[in-house]
């Protein structure tokens, strides 16, 4: 009878935002046109930043990396998304949900690290200028890079190792857009308390040590801007951060809603809607946020698009 109750799952079925049809081509128009956008918005700036020397710099090669983090990210979730919103049958095999379960987190959790990368960076820069491209050199942004997409990749491990062993039952409807883990654990026939505090206190980890590093960072970044005696100097580098604090607070504030509260069947539809903030509305927002508060980045695109419009005619 055991052995009956716990059937091996072969595919899920993704019940996503809305089972209404018009709906669903409503929002089918509305994600393409986001993840367009993200596409677009996020090589623009990967080619300034290559394009331009200017640009050649820490700052901009780490923001570089979050470009193309954002565009794997949303790839990662937003075409089977919008396959389904035109599918009756809005299915996903196991292996699949497998895969995509563990490159979204690879990639969300890659982006935490990441961030507390950037926060060090915008300290390094404003607490030791002169010293700031010897310290930010540019072999150790290789490996700052290099050691914060590894760890993204290995963490991530442990989220999928605990949620994929929880027997099912036969249970496969998600109530969700995407295999996500908090989703795929609601299908659990088995007590998973045990595997949710372990979750959480990964979550813990992932989430809260990255943002005490940006904490600390802030602290000590805002310390030294106000011993400037500028009032032009302190804009200035408060602006070169505005950018980089709007992105932590988007990311994580949506991330940490869904991966550190409790869970609860009475807050699904919520959760889908934090979970749209984060893999999609974020990586769109980014290129915009870094376009608009920043002049340099401004300059670049506007000579990217000028030698991509000269190349064509």
């Amino acid at each position: 009878m055991e052995r009956q109750n716990h059937t091996f799952v072969r595919e899920f079925i993704l019940l996503g935002l809305s089972r209404d049809p018009e709906i669903q081509i409503i929002l089918f128009v509305v994600f393409l046109i986001i993840y367009i956008s993200i596409i677009i918005g996020n090589t623009l700036i990967l080619t300034a930043i290559k394009v331009v020397p200017q640009l050649h710099t820490p700052m901009y090669f780490f923001l570089s990396n979050l470009s193309f983090l954002d565009m794997c990210y949303s790839t990662m979730t937003v075409p089977k998304m919008l396959e389904n919103l035109l599918s009756d049958k809005k299915t996903i095999s196991f292996a699949g949900c497998a895969a995509q379960m563990y490159l979204s987190l690879s990639m969300g959790e890659t982006e935490c690290i990441l961030l507390a990368i950037m926060a060090y960076d915008r300290y390094v820069a404003i607490c030791y200028p002169l010293r700031y491209m010897t310290i930010m050199n540019k072999h150790v942004c290789l490996r700052l890079a290099t050691g914060t997409w590894i760890c993204g990749f290995i963490l991530s491990i442990l989220h999928v190792a605990f949620t994929l062993q929880v027997p099912l039952c036969g249970n496969n409807q998600i109530n969700h857009f995407e295999c996500e883990v908090p989703a795929v654990l609601r299908l659990a026939c088995v007590d998973v308390s045990l595997i949710g505090i372990i979750i959480f206190v990964v979550g813990i980890l992932i989430l809260m040590i990255p943002i005490s590093l940006i904490l600390v960072s802030y602290v000590r970044i805002i310390i030294s801007i106000l011993q400037i005696s500028s009032a032009k100097g302190r804009y200035k580098a408060f602006s070169t951060c505005g950018s980089h604090i709007m992105v932590v607070v988007l990311f994580y504030g949506t991330a940490m809603y869904i991966y550190m509260k409790p869970q609860s069947n009475d807050t699904q539809d919520t959760d889908k809607i934090v979970t749209v903030a984060y893999t999609v509305i974020t990586p769109m927002m980014n290129p915009i946020i870094y376009t608009l508060r920043n002049k340099e980045v401004k300059g670049a695109l506007k000579k990217t698009i000028q030698i991509i419009y000269a190349k064509k005619h």
